[in-house]
Protein backbone atom coordinates (compact mmCIF):
# COMPACT_ATOMS: atom_id res chain seq x y z
CA UNK A 1 0.00 0.00 0.00
CA UNK A 2 2.79 2.42 0.88
CA UNK A 3 4.66 1.68 -2.32
CA UNK A 4 1.63 2.68 -4.37
CA UNK A 5 1.28 5.93 -2.40
CA UNK A 6 5.00 6.62 -2.57
CA UNK A 7 5.19 5.99 -6.29
CA UNK A 8 2.16 8.17 -6.96
CA UNK A 9 3.63 11.01 -4.91
CA UNK A 10 7.03 10.55 -6.56
CA UNK A 11 5.66 10.87 -10.06
CA UNK A 12 3.43 13.80 -9.12
CA UNK A 13 6.40 15.60 -7.58
CA UNK A 14 8.61 14.66 -10.51
CA UNK A 15 6.11 16.21 -12.93
CA UNK A 16 5.99 19.42 -10.90
CA UNK A 17 9.75 19.65 -10.51
CA UNK A 18 10.52 18.90 -14.15
CA UNK A 19 7.97 21.46 -15.39
CA UNK A 20 9.23 24.24 -13.15
CA UNK A 21 12.82 23.20 -13.69
CA UNK A 22 12.33 23.62 -17.42
CA UNK A 23 10.95 27.12 -16.85
CA UNK A 24 13.39 28.49 -14.27
CA UNK A 25 16.03 25.87 -13.56
CA UNK A 26 18.70 27.65 -15.58
CA UNK A 27 17.98 31.11 -14.25
CA UNK A 28 20.97 30.69 -11.94
CA UNK A 29 23.27 32.68 -14.16
CA UNK A 30 26.85 32.10 -15.13
CA UNK A 31 28.76 31.50 -11.92
CA UNK A 32 32.03 29.92 -12.96
CA UNK A 33 32.69 26.26 -12.19
CA UNK A 34 35.83 24.47 -13.30
CA UNK A 35 35.76 21.45 -15.60
CA UNK A 36 37.27 19.31 -12.85
CA UNK A 37 34.63 20.37 -10.33
CA UNK A 38 31.90 19.81 -12.89
CA UNK A 39 33.12 16.25 -13.49
CA UNK A 40 33.32 15.65 -9.73
CA UNK A 41 29.74 16.84 -9.18
CA UNK A 42 28.41 14.76 -12.07
CA UNK A 43 30.01 11.61 -10.69
CA UNK A 44 28.87 12.32 -7.12
CA UNK A 45 25.34 12.99 -8.37
CA UNK A 46 25.08 9.88 -10.54
CA UNK A 47 26.86 7.40 -8.26
CA UNK A 48 25.71 8.50 -4.80
CA UNK A 49 23.18 11.32 -4.50
CA UNK A 50 20.67 10.12 -7.07
CA UNK A 51 20.22 6.58 -5.60
CA UNK A 52 19.67 7.77 -2.01
CA UNK A 53 17.38 10.60 -3.18
CA UNK A 54 15.08 8.00 -4.70
CA UNK A 55 15.31 5.65 -1.74
CA UNK A 56 14.26 8.35 0.75
CA UNK A 57 10.95 8.63 -1.13
CA UNK A 58 10.33 5.18 -2.57
CA UNK A 59 11.61 2.69 0.00
CA UNK A 60 8.80 0.71 1.66
CA UNK A 61 10.47 0.66 5.10
CA UNK A 62 10.28 3.92 7.12
CA UNK A 63 13.65 3.33 8.84
CA UNK A 64 15.38 2.94 5.50
CA UNK A 65 13.70 6.10 4.19
CA UNK A 66 15.00 8.08 7.17
CA UNK A 67 18.48 6.59 6.80
CA UNK A 68 18.48 7.49 3.12
CA UNK A 69 17.38 11.02 3.97
CA UNK A 70 20.32 11.42 6.37
CA UNK A 71 22.71 10.07 3.76
CA UNK A 72 21.23 12.36 1.13
CA UNK A 73 21.74 15.47 3.29
CA UNK A 74 25.40 14.62 3.94
CA UNK A 75 26.14 13.90 0.30
CA UNK A 76 24.21 16.91 -0.95
CA UNK A 77 25.98 19.32 1.39
CA UNK A 78 29.30 17.82 0.31
CA UNK A 79 28.36 18.55 -3.29
CA UNK A 80 27.21 22.09 -2.51
CA UNK A 81 30.55 22.85 -0.85
CA UNK A 82 32.20 22.52 -4.26
CA UNK A 83 33.19 25.99 -5.45
CA UNK A 84 30.75 27.30 -8.03
CA UNK A 85 28.11 24.67 -7.20
CA UNK A 86 25.36 27.30 -7.53
CA UNK A 87 25.68 26.86 -11.31
CA UNK A 88 25.27 23.10 -11.14
CA UNK A 89 21.59 22.16 -11.77
CA UNK A 90 21.41 18.65 -10.20
CA UNK A 91 19.01 17.78 -13.02
CA UNK A 92 18.79 14.05 -12.31
CA UNK A 93 17.69 14.57 -8.70
CA UNK A 94 13.95 14.55 -9.40
CA UNK A 95 12.67 13.86 -5.87
CA UNK A 96 13.52 17.36 -4.65
CA UNK A 97 12.27 20.76 -5.77
CA UNK A 98 14.75 23.37 -7.02
CA UNK A 99 13.31 26.89 -7.27
CA UNK A 100 15.10 30.07 -8.39
CA UNK A 101 13.78 33.65 -8.26
CA UNK A 102 14.04 35.73 -11.44
CA UNK A 103 16.98 37.71 -10.01
CA UNK A 104 18.96 34.48 -9.44
CA UNK A 105 20.25 35.60 -6.04
CA UNK A 106 19.45 32.27 -4.38
CA UNK A 107 17.78 28.93 -4.89
CA UNK A 108 15.64 26.85 -2.56
CA UNK A 109 15.74 23.07 -2.33
CA UNK A 110 12.77 21.36 -0.65
CA UNK A 111 11.60 17.79 -0.29
CA UNK A 112 9.18 15.71 1.76
CA UNK A 113 9.65 12.91 4.27
CA UNK A 114 6.82 10.46 5.04
CA UNK A 115 6.77 8.53 8.29
CA UNK A 116 3.47 6.92 7.34
CA UNK A 117 0.42 7.88 5.28
CA UNK A 118 -0.74 10.24 8.04
CA UNK A 119 2.46 12.09 8.91
CA UNK A 120 4.52 14.20 6.51
CA UNK A 121 7.23 16.76 7.13
CA UNK A 122 9.35 18.81 4.78
CA UNK A 123 13.05 19.53 4.68
CA UNK A 124 15.01 22.08 2.73
CA UNK A 125 17.79 24.62 2.37
CA UNK A 126 18.43 28.01 0.80
CA UNK A 127 21.66 28.34 -1.17
CA UNK A 128 22.76 31.93 -1.76
CA UNK A 129 24.66 32.97 -4.85
CA UNK A 130 28.10 34.26 -3.80
CA UNK A 131 30.61 36.34 -5.73
CA UNK A 132 33.48 33.91 -5.16
CA UNK A 133 31.51 30.68 -5.61
CA UNK A 134 31.81 29.65 -1.95
CA UNK A 135 28.90 28.03 -0.13
CA UNK A 136 26.42 30.10 1.87
CA UNK A 137 23.63 27.81 3.00
CA UNK A 138 20.64 28.17 5.30
CA UNK A 139 19.14 24.81 6.38
CA UNK A 140 15.35 24.85 6.77
CA UNK A 141 13.89 23.01 9.78
CA UNK A 142 10.17 22.24 9.66
CA UNK A 143 8.55 23.65 12.80
CA UNK A 144 4.97 22.77 11.85
CA UNK A 145 4.62 20.35 14.78
CA UNK A 146 5.09 23.22 17.21
CA UNK A 147 2.94 25.81 15.41
CA UNK A 148 -0.50 26.15 17.00
CA UNK A 149 -1.43 28.80 14.43
CA UNK A 150 1.07 28.50 11.56
CA UNK A 151 -0.14 31.67 9.83
CA UNK A 152 0.41 34.09 12.71
CA UNK A 153 4.11 35.02 12.72
CA UNK A 154 7.36 35.73 10.94
CA UNK A 155 9.67 32.73 11.21
CA UNK A 156 13.34 32.04 10.68
CA UNK A 157 14.89 29.02 8.95
CA UNK A 158 14.90 27.04 12.22
CA UNK A 159 11.11 27.26 12.64
CA UNK A 160 10.05 27.21 9.00
CA UNK A 161 6.52 26.13 8.05
CA UNK A 162 7.46 23.33 5.69
CA UNK A 163 6.29 22.98 2.10
CA UNK A 164 7.55 21.61 -1.20
CA UNK A 165 7.88 24.75 -3.29
CA UNK A 166 6.64 24.67 -6.86
CA UNK A 167 6.56 28.36 -7.79
CA UNK A 168 7.85 31.83 -6.93
CA UNK A 169 7.01 35.43 -7.84
CA UNK A 170 8.97 38.54 -6.90
CA UNK A 171 7.36 41.87 -6.00
CA UNK A 172 9.04 45.04 -4.75
CA UNK A 173 7.81 47.81 -2.49
CA UNK A 174 9.81 50.80 -1.27
CA UNK A 175 13.06 49.18 -2.32
CA UNK A 176 12.42 45.87 -0.57
CA UNK A 177 11.92 42.60 -2.43
CA UNK A 178 9.19 40.17 -1.42
CA UNK A 179 9.55 36.64 -2.79
CA UNK A 180 6.18 34.89 -2.63
CA UNK A 181 6.63 31.14 -2.63
CA UNK A 182 3.95 28.59 -3.53
CA UNK A 183 4.20 25.25 -1.77
CA UNK A 184 2.53 21.90 -1.27
CA UNK A 185 2.19 19.84 1.93
CA UNK A 186 0.60 16.36 2.06
CA UNK A 187 -0.29 17.19 5.70
CA UNK A 188 -2.17 14.11 7.02
CA UNK A 189 -4.71 11.36 6.30
CA UNK A 190 -7.65 13.61 5.56
CA UNK A 191 -6.46 16.97 4.22
CA UNK A 192 -3.85 18.56 1.97
CA UNK A 193 -2.38 22.03 2.34
CA UNK A 194 -1.07 24.57 -0.12
CA UNK A 195 0.80 27.66 1.02
CA UNK A 196 1.63 31.10 -0.26
CA UNK A 197 4.50 32.18 1.98
CA UNK A 198 6.71 35.24 1.73
CA UNK A 199 10.50 35.16 1.89
CA UNK A 200 12.46 38.32 2.66
CA UNK A 201 16.02 39.01 3.78
CA UNK A 202 16.76 41.31 6.72
CA UNK A 203 19.53 43.90 6.97
CA UNK A 204 22.01 41.17 7.95
CA UNK A 205 21.10 39.02 4.95
CA UNK A 206 19.24 36.48 7.06
CA UNK A 207 16.14 34.87 5.51
CA UNK A 208 12.75 35.39 7.10
CA UNK A 209 9.51 33.64 6.20
CA UNK A 210 6.20 35.44 6.52
CA UNK A 211 5.01 39.03 6.22
CA UNK A 212 1.81 40.78 7.19
CA UNK A 213 0.88 41.50 3.58
CA UNK A 214 -2.12 39.23 2.92
CA UNK A 215 -5.06 41.61 3.03
CA UNK A 216 -8.45 39.88 3.27
CA UNK A 217 -11.60 39.90 5.35
CA UNK A 218 -11.84 36.99 7.73
CA UNK A 219 -14.39 34.29 6.95
CA UNK A 220 -15.03 30.69 7.94
CA UNK A 221 -12.44 29.40 5.45
CA UNK A 222 -9.49 31.71 5.96
CA UNK A 223 -7.04 31.97 8.86
CA UNK A 224 -7.52 34.86 11.31
CA UNK A 225 -5.83 38.17 10.64
CA UNK A 226 -3.06 39.15 10.82
CA UNK A 227 -1.99 36.46 8.36
CA UNK A 228 1.75 36.25 7.65
CA UNK A 229 1.26 33.48 5.09
CA UNK A 230 -1.80 32.27 3.22
CA UNK A 231 -3.14 28.75 3.75
CA UNK A 232 -5.43 26.76 1.48
CA UNK A 233 -6.42 23.49 3.17
CA UNK A 234 -8.86 21.04 1.57
CA UNK A 235 -10.07 17.44 1.28
CA UNK A 236 -7.33 14.90 0.65
CA UNK A 237 -8.49 13.68 -2.75
CA UNK A 238 -9.60 17.08 -4.04
CA UNK A 239 -7.50 19.15 -6.43
CA UNK A 240 -7.22 22.82 -5.58
CA UNK A 241 -5.20 25.49 -7.38
CA UNK A 242 -2.95 28.08 -5.74
CA UNK A 243 -0.68 29.72 -8.33
CA UNK A 244 0.58 33.00 -9.67
CA UNK A 245 -0.86 33.81 -13.10
CA UNK A 246 1.62 36.09 -14.93
CA UNK A 247 -0.86 37.07 -17.64
CA UNK A 248 -3.33 38.44 -15.10
CA UNK A 249 -0.59 39.42 -12.62
CA UNK A 250 -2.63 37.78 -9.88
CA UNK A 251 -2.39 34.99 -7.35
CA UNK A 252 -5.31 32.71 -8.26
CA UNK A 253 -6.80 30.03 -6.02
CA UNK A 254 -9.89 27.83 -5.92
CA UNK A 255 -12.87 28.96 -3.89
CA UNK A 256 -13.73 26.10 -1.54
CA UNK A 257 -17.07 24.88 -0.21
CA UNK A 258 -17.92 22.13 2.27
CA UNK A 259 -19.49 18.95 0.95
CA UNK A 260 -21.38 18.63 4.24
CA UNK A 261 -21.97 22.32 5.02
CA UNK A 262 -19.33 22.17 7.76
CA UNK A 263 -16.90 24.90 6.78
CA UNK A 264 -14.72 24.46 9.87
CA UNK A 265 -13.88 20.87 8.86
CA UNK A 266 -11.11 21.33 6.32
CA UNK A 267 -11.31 17.71 5.21
CA UNK A 268 -14.79 18.41 3.74
CA UNK A 269 -13.67 21.33 1.53
CA UNK A 270 -13.62 20.99 -2.25
CA UNK A 271 -13.38 23.49 -5.15
CA UNK A 272 -16.72 24.79 -6.49
CA UNK A 273 -15.40 25.93 -9.88
CA UNK A 274 -14.98 29.63 -9.05
CA UNK A 275 -11.73 31.39 -8.21
CA UNK A 276 -10.56 33.95 -5.69
CA UNK A 277 -7.31 35.84 -5.95
CA UNK A 278 -4.82 38.39 -4.67
CA UNK A 279 -3.58 41.46 -6.53
CA UNK A 280 -0.35 43.24 -5.57
CA UNK A 281 -1.12 46.80 -4.50
CA UNK A 282 0.92 49.19 -2.35
CA UNK A 283 3.05 46.45 -0.82
CA UNK A 284 0.24 44.01 -0.06
CA UNK A 285 -1.53 41.08 -1.65
CA UNK A 286 -5.10 42.43 -1.70
CA UNK A 287 -7.93 39.90 -1.86
CA UNK A 288 -10.30 39.61 -4.84
CA UNK A 289 -13.59 37.81 -4.20
CA UNK A 290 -14.13 36.47 -7.72
CA UNK A 291 -11.31 36.66 -10.24
CA UNK A 292 -13.48 36.00 -13.29
CA UNK A 293 -16.61 37.91 -12.33
CA UNK A 294 -17.94 40.37 -14.91
CA UNK A 295 -17.91 43.94 -13.61
CA UNK A 296 -21.34 45.23 -12.59
CA UNK A 297 -22.62 48.79 -13.14
CA UNK A 298 -25.38 50.23 -10.93
CA UNK A 299 -26.54 46.77 -10.00
CA UNK A 300 -27.32 45.83 -13.61
CA UNK A 301 -26.79 42.26 -14.70
CA UNK A 302 -24.53 42.05 -17.79
CA UNK A 303 -26.43 41.00 -20.92
CA UNK A 304 -25.21 39.88 -24.34
CA UNK A 305 -25.12 42.37 -27.22
CA UNK A 306 -28.46 42.20 -29.09
CA UNK A 307 -28.57 40.79 -32.60
CA UNK A 308 -30.98 43.54 -33.68
CA UNK A 309 -31.50 47.11 -32.51
CA UNK A 310 -34.82 48.81 -31.67
CA UNK A 311 -35.40 49.59 -35.37
CA UNK A 312 -35.16 45.91 -36.25
CA UNK A 313 -31.83 46.30 -37.97
CA UNK A 314 -28.63 44.37 -37.14
CA UNK A 315 -27.18 45.56 -33.86
CA UNK A 316 -24.06 47.07 -35.43
CA UNK A 317 -26.04 49.45 -37.68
Amino acid sequence: MYLTTGLKRFYNMRYIFVCFGALIGFAAGAQRISAADMAYLQKLEDDSIKPVSRQMVLDTIPGRRFSADSAFIKLFVRALKTRGSFSYPFDSITTISKIYPPDSTFRIFTWEMERDEGYYRQQGAIQMKTSDGSLKLFPLIDGSDFAVTPTDSIRGPQSWIGAIYYGIVTKEYRGKKYYTLFGFDDNDFVSTRKWADVLTFNANGQPQFGANIFDYKEDSLKAPQPAYRFLLEYKKDARAKLVYDPDMDLIVFDHLISESNEQAKKFTLIPDGSYEGFKWKDGKWVHIDDVFANPQTDGKVPTPKPLFNDAGKPGNQ
